[in-house]
């Protein structure tokens, strides 16, 4: 039986290449594209289990994650050789030499058609970087500012104590926050310029370098987007190659995402559509650990009771998580406002053990002012020393559950011990 095959190739040998397709006894030409775009319809529509195509300024991450999502297999013919790395770097597995003859592109696509199992949707873009042995920890929580921003900057800077290092990235496509709140209101968006460099197969150690922002002692900051109206620049498959980089360059890198969990685009287009959310769900899906938020009130609790539900839903999140309960106190929750939370959430959600932080106010806001963490600003506040111990916890969480896919060369608990001192 033939396998369906489309050529998008541009340039003069596309006739010749063509024309080996069609005259293979394996293969069938179905469609001489004009463009990228035509040969990506064709595979959405199920009409092709191939497409042969060249180096073209469209092709991109996230196209080729579509064609994955389409499970269509790919075979690159570059236009030169410098093009046939950029080939590489996008994670296109199959790519010919540069000048390579017709006939030996149709044998590859004969061959790709009937050895080559489709990356599934979920994982849209193959990291041209190697991951190294950082951890991630994300985290997340519903709406209503339960103090997403507050937990991961300050989570990011107990990670950074005496000689440790960490990065804290900002991907929440809905209100970021994390530049602002360390005093960086003029900064350009760090994390959507690695996104870019991702998409486009050309993100390197000195792309990360040029964007990354030192703001204290071992801690350094990825920028989130400054309008809302900029999430399409954070699309998942474009962040889906940053995480391996940033495991390489830092022990820890602390993502403040999105509140939002929601994939319901499918349902409103006829096509596969941008996810908003494909921002949170990437950090999400690369996290070692999660750490979830709550505010402390009846209303937050109960916000946080759903969005635990909408966390099991995410298929991507195989990782253990921390559930936080943040503004803690007693004037919302009755006097024994750590037993009434506690109970609260074991009843309906069936958490074991969540991790208290108490209102502070005062210390919160001192920070907020200077720019700092609460570490720099206020060490000794009752806010900094709870953070201080779901840092910890989340370190040793994140390591151990790294561990479990290659092994540490050193105790996590002799690193986190650090956190507490």
């Amino acid at each position: 039986m033939s396998t369906a095959v489309a050529v998008a190739i541009m340039g003069d040998g596309e006739s010749s290449v063509a024309g080996a397709i069609e005259a293979h006894p394996q293969l069938a030409l179905i469609r001489r594209c004009a463009d990228l775009a035509e040969a990506l319809a064709l595979a959405q529509a199920g009409m092709v289990g191939v497409v042969v195509l060249s180096d073209q300024p469209r092709l991109n991450r996230a196209v080729l994650g579509e064609f994955a999502a389409a499970g269509v297999a790919l075979v690159a013919v570059p236009s030169a050789g410098s093009a046939s790395r950029e080939l590489q770097a996008l994670g296109i597995e199959h790519v010919m030499d540069a000048g390579a003859e017709p006939d030996t592109i149709a044998d590859r696509a004969a061959v790709v058609a009937h050895t080559v199992n489709p990356v599934p949707a979920a994982l849209e873009s193959v990291p041209a970087i190697p991951a190294g042995d950082g951890v991630v920890i994300a985290v997340w929580g519903p709406t209503g500012a339960p103090g997403r921003t507050t937990l991961a900057v300050n989570i990011a800077s107990e990670c950074a104590v005496g000689d440790g290092e960490a990065i804290v990235v900002d991907v929440d496509t809905y209100g970021g926050a994390v530049a602002q709140a360390l005093g960086l209101l003029d900064e350009a968006p760090g994390v959507a310029a690695l996104a870019r460099a991702s998409l486009h197969g050309t993100l390197t150690d000195d792309v990360l370098w040029r964007h990354l922002l030192a703001v204290g002692e071992g801690l350094k900051v990825l920028s989130g987007i400054s309008r809302a109206d900029r999430w399409p620049e954070l699309s998942r498959s474009a962040l889906d190659g940053v995480w391996p980089l940033l495991r390489r360059y830092s022990p820890v890198t602390v993502v403040d995402c999105g509140f939002s969990v929601a994939q319901d685009e499918e349902a409103l287009y006829d096509t596969r559509a941008p996810q908003r959310n494909g921002a949170t769900l990437s950090a999400l899906a690369a996290a070692d650990a999660v750490v979830v938020v709550g505010s402390a009130e009846p209303l937050g609790i109960q916000r946080l009771v759903q969005a635990l539900a909408e966390l099991d839903e995410v298929a991507e999140l195989m990782c253990p998580r921390l559930v936080v309960a943040n503004r803690v106190r007693s004037s919302v929750a009755g006097r024994h406002p750590e037993e009434a939370i506690a109970d609260a959430l074991a009843r309906y959600s069936g958490v074991e053990k969540v991790w208290m932080v108490p209102a502070d106010g005062k210390s919160c806001d001192a920070a907020t002012l200077a720019g700092q963490s609460l570490r720099e600003r206020v060490p000794r506040s009752p806010a900094r020393r709870a953070i201080a111990v779901v840092a910890a916890a989340a370190l040793v969480t994140a390591q151990e559950s790294r561990a479990e896919m290659a092994p540490m060369s050193e105790s996590p608990r002799a690193v986190a011990a650090t956190l507490t001192d």
